[in-house]
């Protein structure tokens, strides 16, 4: 059965992955841990969401899954109560591979999870019945859930299941028979008899004392029914010295002699026993499965496939329920056409500065209004150190990556183009530019960026070719945008560079190219960051002289203070 809930069942998708430049620069690891402290949950979260399409039917197919689960708390917390059950039976496709069916234990714990798989899934049942659902996905896993229900025999596993239970029950212990030399050492050991009783001080030990203290020799037992005899030699090695032993069982079920200078492992007796008892055991286990046999190929144990995806939906559900329930503003993205290649956001925000202030002191977090279209589709984006402009930068990112997994984006409306991945050339560490230079180095990641985006591409600079040259950096990074609206790219370019912002009409009439070029800015507010964007040209020294009045800086406010204090 080849059902998901990351994409419908006859889709052809194609994925990227996320470039691990880009994973970093994104804060992905960050927001994982902000969903689950899990660590296993944490990377199947991570590893779902770095694998990214541009098909707009798989990624409206998640919007819809992640819609219904938002909209419906009840059924998440059924979901979350199923989860544990779920992942342990993961286990049962080994079931099929076991090669040796002598450990009893094992098939007990089998039952068990047959049995936890029957509960399974008639929860699941009941949640989806009861739950107001409308996406395809969640639709297609009802009626899946409901056939193999109804159709799988579930009134037959439960009986079968409660008799073979019965079965490995009634075995509560096993009467072994040793045979002695003329010198009473231990030649050989079978079993006598597998038994529904357990043996005790009153029982047949007793029994066998009383035996031996009241009768002769002529007296023993003399019927040779014993089973399976299993000779040894040598019957004591000569290394073992007298002494109180004990038969034990070590966790991997081998036989061992513990007791005063006795060596473990290296006596013959227990050897024979534990292949006797193996025996003796291995033919109940047989038996046993071959009775569960038919169900081990039940069609709805591939949906313990289910269980990370299912975790990817509900951690992603419960955040957002919690940032919305904080007065956070977020909204199911609408998905366009890839090859419009738009995106279009009202009241954007970074989602990182939300999971801030969840983690600690509330602050206000600014959105903006936001959009690429045949408007503009490469931002030149300049603005004061701290005004926000790497913020800003990775909110796009973060928002488009969030979108395409289907889930609620951090805006009051957002509706995408998907991008068929998300490129990303953020600042080096400094030990990463020693063989080539920080320019060198910069440049050859431009490069490899360039060999595999597309016009479907986003591609997100933060003061890239910020080097001590200005005039080297400038000189590429003219190039680099030329490059961009040659390719057809939507690029967010957020430079300290402001002569990169001038002269845009340049770059739109005498460069080939679709995407159209705007300067963007971080605005300050007399003196105060605002941290709002606006199309704009490159402000230049007049952020300078904003700081500089609100701090008393200027030559002016020097001069009268200086006057004023000569006065005095």
């Amino acid at each position: 059965m080849d059902f998901s809930l990351l994409h419908p069942s006859d889709s052809k998708a194609e994925y990227n992955t996320l470039p691990p430049q880009a994973v970093n620069d994104l804060s992905i690891d960050y927001l994982c841990a902000a969903l689950t402290e899990d660590a296993f949950e944490r990377g199947s979260i991570k590893n779902l969401m770095i694998n990214l399409t541009a098909d707009a039917e798989v990624i409206q197919y998640r919007c819809d899954i992640f819609d219904d689960l938002y909209r419906s708390p009840h059924l998440r917390k059924e979901l979350e109560q199923l989860l544990v059950n779920l992942s342990d039976l993961r286990e049962l496709e080994k079931f099929k591979k076991d090669s040796d069916a002598s450990d009893l234990w094992s098939l007990i714990n089998r039952l068990r999870e047959i049995d936890g798989y029957v509960e399974c899934i008639t929860s699941i049942k009941h949640s989806l019945e009861n739950a107001d659902i409308r996406s395809q996905g969640l639709l297609e896993l009802k009626d899946i859930v409901t056939d193999i229900h109804d159709n799988s025999g579930f009134p037959e596993i439960k009986k079968d299941i409660v008799e073979a239970m019965e079965v490995a029950k009634q075995i509560r212990s096993i009467t072994l028979g040793v045979n002695l030399d003329n010198l009473l050492r231990p030649i050989s050991a079978g079993i006598i008899s597998v038994n529904k009783f357990a043996i005790g001080d009153s029982g047949i030990l007793r029994s066998f004392m009383g035996h031996i203290m009241q009768n002769s020799g002529n007296e023993l037992n003399t019927d040779k029914g014993f089973a399976s005899m299993k000779s040894f030699h040598p019957q004591n090695p000569p290394s073992m010295k007298m002494g109180t032993a004990q038969l034990v069982m070590d966790p991997q079920h081998k036989a061992h002699i513990m007791g005063d200078g006795v060596p473990t492992g290296a006596d013959n007796l227990s050897g024979a026993l534990t292949k006797t008892v193996t025996a003796i055991v291995k033919k109940i286990v047989n038996s046993l499965k071959s009775t569960l046999h038919k169900y081990v190929s039940i069609s709805g144990f591939t949906l313990v496939s289910l269980v990370p995806e299912i975790v990817f939906y509900i951690r992603w559900a419960d955040f957002i329920s919690e940032l919305m329930e904080q007065g956070f503003t977020l909204c199911k993205p609408t998905i366009l056409p890839p090859e419009k290649r738009e995106l279009h956001a009202m009241e954007l925000y970074n989602m990182k500065l939300a999971v801030k202030c969840l983690k600690g002191p509330e602050f206000e977090i600014i959105g903006n209004d936001f959009e690429f279209s045949d408007k503009a589709r490469i931002y030149i984006l300049t603005g004061p150190n701290r005004g926000g402009k790497t913020t800003f930068t990775q909110a796009v990112g973060l928002a488009c990556l969030l979108a395409q997994n289907g889930i609620y984006v951090p805006a009051c409306n957002f509706s995408l183009s998907p991008c068929d991945n998300i490129y990303t050339h953020f600042p080096a560490d400094e030990n990463e530019t020693v063989d080539l230079g920080r320019l060198g180095e910069e440049s050859q990641r431009i490069a490899e960026i360039f060999e595999t985006a597309t016009s479907e591409s986003l591609l997100l600079f933060n003061e890239s070719l910020a080097t001590t040259n200005v005039s080297e950096g400038l000189y590429i990074a003219r190039d680099v945008v030329k490059a961009m609206r040659y390719v057809g790219t939507r690029t967010i370019f957020n430079t300290h560079m402001h002569e990169l912002a001038k002269g845009l009409d340049k770059f739109n009439n005498d460069s080939e190219g679709t995407s159209r070029v705007e300067s963007l800015v971080t605005g300050v507010d007399h003196g105060e960051r605002s941290f709002k964007v606006s199309i704009a040209p490159p402000q230049g020294v007049s952020y300078a002289r904003d700081i500089a009045v609100k701090y008393g800086v200027t030559f002016e406010q020097i001069k009268a203070n200086i006057d004023n204090t000569h006065n005095e």
